[in-house]
Formats: structure tokens, sequence, C-alpha cells
């Protein structure tokens, strides 16, 4: 018998473990942002600031691959035994990354805080979804999206403020006493797996081969276009390896007992337009919203902290509206709606920030746009978790979940992959007639640290060309956005989003 078995929790303690859930939540979402202010000093105390890049990028990858084993596991073996063991992996990768005194030993530990955190956030919306009814899903999970709002905004304030205040390695010591409240939290609300226990077979095929897809597929998006071109024997190489690796693994899960992603779920219609269109809202997000700074900076000359405060519109009207579209979602018990609605809003807002920049519009006017942006981020996210959610059967509950988590995650990273690629073809393109007069490729690599240098004249053509450069992955996510909206306009009331059952899940 699994959690969702259990008897409906009393208010008490669902409060209880929601405390925990949004911690751990949190916990993971800021490790993804916290260590960016405090990567200069970590590079200054260990050296080896060639590999700085890998102290985030080993955590994001780590964490990716093992989504889809944590949703699996959680399923065969129960929610409660996996959220401990993610969360004391974490605190003891954290207490590591802390201790660590050399570069390639906090790439190491680094790694090890990921594999926990794959598992902190997979488990939190698996949980709630197992112990709230589900038209009650949506509420909770509009919450998740405002807690994460808070934590991507709030992460490199906090990494900046406890590195200039104590040390760099505080922003992994904090993780310890606040990891520690929320496995209380957790281990006195979640459940504890009751029933007859049953004998399962472990796809250790399927869970290799997913590992070396996966982790091939993210290095390709990660270090194409920028580490190494993408006609490299390196590439082509990573690019086979996760061809050949992801169609042997779609093999092994169509013949396993026990596969890591059950195939059958994505013939539910709804199940894999609401997963297909979560992994399109990430690569349009990511693939835009990570080069708006830069054209704050490269083009409006815009310092970062001024950078920073320009994002606030997007991550307090996301706060705003994953919050009360979450209680809108659980009051009227549709969910279609609100989706459609959200997905269209981050239409509109990436369509005007693109066109904004595009023609060189001044920073305010990028305000509403990004506030629009913000609003249908908060509406469609939870929303789109509560569909994919809705249409698994409760024994898969923990592979749906991870399902999306994971497709989000690879969307993301490819498309801030494509977006990067872009904008250094049409970069490369639009300095082309400069090549004479300055270093196009130190321009390219240096960017604002290169500008400064420039005569004023030869300044405002390089600005002009990171302007067309990068307004150009805006529209381009705007586009993809907009593949997201005709997915999940198709859905069918019949199937899901359906008005949303007011019953326990049984």
């Amino acid at each position: 018998m699994s959690i969702a078995d259990a008897p409906t929790p009393t208010p008490a303690k669902l409060r209880t473990v929601l405390a925990g859930l949004i911690l751990a939540m949190v916990l993971a979402a800021l490790d993804q942002s916290i260590v960016n202010t405090a990567l200069p000093r970590m590079a200054a105390d260990l050296g080896g600031l060639n590999h700085l890049s890998w102290v985030v990028t080993a955590f994001m990858l780590v964490s990716t691959v093992v989504t889809p084993l944590y949703g699996k596991f959680s399923d065969m073996f129960g929610r409660r035994r996996l959220f401990g063991i993610s969360i004391l992996v974490f605190l003891a990768g954290s207490m590591l990354c802390g201790l660590a005194q050399t570069m390639p030993q906090l790439i190491g530990f680094r790694a090890l805080q990921g594999l926990g955190a794959g598992g902190l956030m997979v488990l939190s919306q698996t949980v709630i979804a197992d112990m709230v009814s589900p038209r009650e899903r949506g509420r909770y999970q509009g919450l998740f999206t405002g807690a994460m709002a808070v934590a991507s905004v709030s992460g490199p304030l906090i990494g900046g403020g406890l590195t200039q205040a104590l040390s760099w390695r505080w922003v992994f010591y904090v993780n310890l006493p606040l990891g520690l409240l929320a496995l209380a939290l957790i281990m006195a609300g979640v459940p504890k797996r009751v029933g007859a226990q049953v004998s399962h077979v472990i796809d250790v095929a399927g869970a290799v081969l997913l590992a070396i897809t996966a982790t091939s597929a993210l290095l390709l998006f990660s270090l194409a276009g920028s580490t190494i071109p993408w006609r490299s024997p390196q590439a082509l190489a990573l690019a086979a390896t996760a061809i050949v690796g992801g169609a042997l693994f779609l093999r092994q899960e169509a013949r396993a007992r026990e596969p890591i992603i059950q195939l059958s779920l994505f013939k539910i219609r709804s199940f894999a337009i609401g997963v297909f269109a979560t992994g399109c809202m990430g690569f349009a997000m990511m693939g835009a919203v990570t080069f708006l700074p830069l054209y704050f900076q490269l083009v409006l000359g815009m310092q970062p902290a001024a950078t920073g405060l320009m994002l606030l519109p997007q991550i307090g009207m996301m706060l705003i509206s994953s919050v009360i579209g979450g209680q809108l979602t659980s009051r009227f018990g549709k969910i279609k709606p609100f989706l459609v609605g959200g997905v269209l809003l981050e239409v509109v807002g990436l369509a005007g920030i693109g066109l904004f920049a595009n023609a060189g519009a001044p920073a305010w006017t990028f305000l509403g746009a990004l506030g629009v942006l913000g609003l249908g981020m908060g509406v469609a996210m939870p929303n789109a978790t509560v569909v994919v959610q809705n249409a698994a059967p409760r024994e898969s509950m923990g592979v749906a979940t991870a399902s999306l988590a994971f497709i989000r995650s690879l969307g993301a990273v490819s498309g801030v992959a494509v977006s990067g690629g872009l904008i250094g073809m049409r970069l490369k393109s639009g300095l082309s007639h400069l090549s004479g007069v300055v270093d196009v490729q130190a321009i390219m690599e240096g960017g604002a640290t290169r500008l400064g240098d420039l005569p004023p004249e030869v300044h405002a053509q390089v600005s002009e060309a990171y302007r067309h450069a990068i307004a150009g992955c805006f529209i381009s996510g705007a586009f993809v956005m907009f593949i997201a909206f005709c997915l999940v306009s198709s859905l069918k009331v019949t199937l899901a989003p359906r008005p949303v059952r007011g019953t326990v899940a049984a």
C-alpha cells in the first residue's frame, strides 16, 4: 500500500508536511543559483578558474539525470524512504562542499549534492499529489511555484551576503540546519508505507542507459557552441552517444518488467500533451530569459545591480499569480482555461520583450512585458503539473511527475544552448564588417569587459549587433511558446484537464 492508500491527513499533519516539502524544494532551487555570486571567491581560494563553470554544471547535470530514478524508485519503495535518502545525500554533499580544499573536490562534491537534490523537487510535488485530492492539487502546486520564484530571485542575494559576511563555504553550510528541519517535518508528517511488501525488479539496464543518454545530451547542449564547436569530433561523439543510447533506452523500457519511464503513459493523450508542452515552455523560457540580463547590460548599458531589479516584475507577478491561480483552479474545479490563458500570457510576454528589444526601446518599456510573462508563468506552470498528475494512474504518480521534471529540465538546457548558438551566429554575422577594425572574436568572448575599450562610433555598432542578435532569441522563444499554446489548447475536456474531481485519490 502506498501513500495514496493512506487515510486523508489531518489539517495539522498536512501543514507539517507542506512546510517540510516547501523547505526541501526551496533548498534544491536555491542551490542552482546561490553559488553564482560566490564563484569568484571560490576561484580565489581554490584555484582552477578554467573549471569554475563546472561548479554549476555538475550540480545541474547530475540532478537532472537522477530525477526519473527517484520518481520510479519512490513508486516502488515509498516516498518517505526515498525522501529521507535524497535529503541525507544532499546534506552530505553540502557539508563536503563546504570542506572542499581543491576545485576538483568542490566539483565532485557538487555532483554528490546534485545526486540528492534531484529527488527533492520531484518528490515534493509527488508527495503532495498523494496526500491531497485532485481538486486541491492546483492550490498546492501553486504554492510550490511561488516558493521557487522567491528562491530564484533570492539565491544570488543570499549567496552574496553569506560570502561577504562570513565565507563562501557558508553558502553550503547553511543547508545543514534547514535541511535537517525539512527532514524532521517530512518524517513526522508523511505516513509510513504500509501493507504487504511487494518484490520489485530494478531496471538496472534502463537506469544505466538513461544515465548515458541524458548525460551525453546535457553535455552536448551545455558545451557545444561555447566550449566546443558544434561540428567538432567531441560534439559529434556526444550526439551519436545520445542518439544510440536513447534508442537502446526506449527498447529496454518497452520490454522491462518495471521500466524507469513507463512508455505506456505517453499513450494517455493529456499526459503526453502536458509533458511535451512543459518541455516547450522550459525551452522557450530559459532560452530567452537567460540572455535578458545580457541585453540589459550590453545594449542598454545597465549595471548588474540594476539588471537584477529589472527582473522583479516578472518574479513578483509569478509569485502572486501562482498562489492566486492555484486558489482559483481549486475553487472553480477546471484546469484548462487557466493553463491555456497562462501559456498565452507567456507568448505575449516573450513576444513583447522581443519586439521591444528589436526596436531598441528604453528599459522601462520592458517592465510591463516582464510582468505579463511572470503572470503567465505563475498560472501555467502549476496547472501543467496538475494536468500530468491527474492523467497518470495513482501507482505511477512518481514516474509521471519525474517524467515531467526530466523533460522540463532537458527543454531548459537545450533552450539555453540553442539560443546561445543562435546569438553567436547572428553576432558573428553582425560584426563581420568590423573584422578589420576590431578583434571580433575577443568582443564575442569578452562581452561587456571589451565594449568599454572601443571608440564611441565602434561601440555603437557593436551594441547594435548585440541588440539584433539577442532580440532574435526572444522572438524564437515566443514561437516555441506558441507551440506549447497550441498543444494545451488541443486538450479535450473529457480526458484532461477535465473538471477536477473533489475526492481523495483512491
